[in-house]
């Protein structure tokens, strides 16, 4: 199963974002097969300010699990995380 996750941090996250990165990327990097697509949202002055991935796991509660060890969410960059069913077409 695939899933969109829109990731908005909150407000003024920008300094601990940039503290955390390395950790989220690391974790990303860990993931291997289950990133089809990640990358950051980024404010009209080139900014970012959250997140857009799409990932691919078995079921949502192996989703639920890798969220639970994100470090966006363990140290509270992302404020709000949507999570959507999705089926990539094009790769």
């Amino acid at each position: 199963m695939q899933f969109l996750i829109n990731a908005y941090d909150g407000e003024n996250m920008l300094e601990k974002r940039m503290e955390v990165r390395p950790r989220h990327l690391e974790n990303i990097g860990r993931l291997g097969k289950h990133v089809v697509f990640a990358g950051g949202r980024l404010n009209d002055d080139g900014k970012p300010v959250g997140s857009v991935m799409i990932m691919e796991f078995d079921s949502r509660a192996e989703l639920d699990e890798y969220l639970k060890a994100e470090p966006y969410i363990v140290e509270k960059v992302w404020g709000r995380v949507d999570v959507e069913a999705f089926n990539a077409v094009v790769l």
